[in-house]
């Protein structure tokens, strides 16, 4: 069954019409009729099933509400995911979309003192983290933030996350003295009761050591995800997915 957005859905309301583009893609693309069963989702935990209106078109396509869930599939935390853009932007784009796949609920684009990639467009960005909810059949949107500068973020950072991680690659750091990923955040979900993890993964010239020490400074834990060296792109889906494992690993053993 497909998914829609809908975002500007009222409390209560048993009729709906689907927006421009999602009535052409319902219509005109999928060739969906009057009587037809689809999802909806507002983006924000709620979950609905309806039935399109007959007649419907490329231009008006209204939808019957049958039945609605609040908090479909919400995850026992919160992952914030702060990550430098790659060179290469189809790379940057292929996180957003697998990230929002497995699961997160924000990502921050870091502007880092070895970025060589400064500036992203958001618009771009939502559209795949957008059709990437719709292709994984979830309820929440995850929030894309504009492009911050690492030393804003860090200082925000500070009072907004209890468990807050950085994975760097700099030697100077022995692996045996960070923590594994995994660990951390498993070991954090047990400790907290729908824990908020952020995590900071670097630029392809990894972060520089003065921003390790800025992140270190304001109680970033320093973690390790694993003994290879990986891509930028590769180390922010591996959070998403540690954080998926942890939790259901906390859950399994309470």
């Amino acid at each position: 069954m497909h998914l829609f957005y809908i975002p500007d859905i009222t409390d209560g309301a048993d009729l709906y019409t689907l927006a421009d583009d999602e009535a052409r893609h319902a219509t005109g693309v999928l060739r969906l009729r009057g009587g037809d069963r689809v999802r909806l989702t507002d983006g924000c935990g709620g979950w609905y099933e309806a039935e399109i209106v007959a007649g419907a078109t490329p231009k008006a396509c209204r939808v019957r509400i049958l039945s609605r869930e609040a908090e479909h599939g919400r995850r026992p935390y919160r992952l914030h995911v702060a990550i430098a853009p790659t060179k290469n932007i189809d790379r940057y784009e292929w996180f957003l979309e697998k990230a929002t796949e497995i699961g997160i609920d924000r990502i921050t684009p870091l502007v880092c003192e070895h970025s060589e990639r400064k500036t992203v467009r958001r618009d771009r960005g939502e559209k795949i983290v957008l059709s990437a909810v719709k292709q994984s059949l979830k309820a929440y949107v995850p929030r894309l933030d504009e492009a911050t500068a690492f030393r804003d973020f860090v200082a925000a950072a500070d009072t907004l996350y209890r468990s807050r991680f950085v994975a760097y690659c700099d030697e100077g750091t022995p692996l045996a003295e960070r923590i594994a990923l995994f660990s951390a955040l498993r070991d954090a979900a047990v400790d907290v009761s729908g824990a908020e993890f952020c995590v900071l993964i670097g630029p392809e010239g990894d972060f520089s050591p003065t921003e390790i020490a800025a992140a270190r400074g304001v109680g970033f834990v320093p973690v390790s995800l694993g003994e290879s060296r990986l891509r930028t792109e590769t180390a922010g889906v591996m959070a998403a997915a540690m954080a998926q494992l942890a939790a259901e690993n906390t859950t399994r053993n309470d």
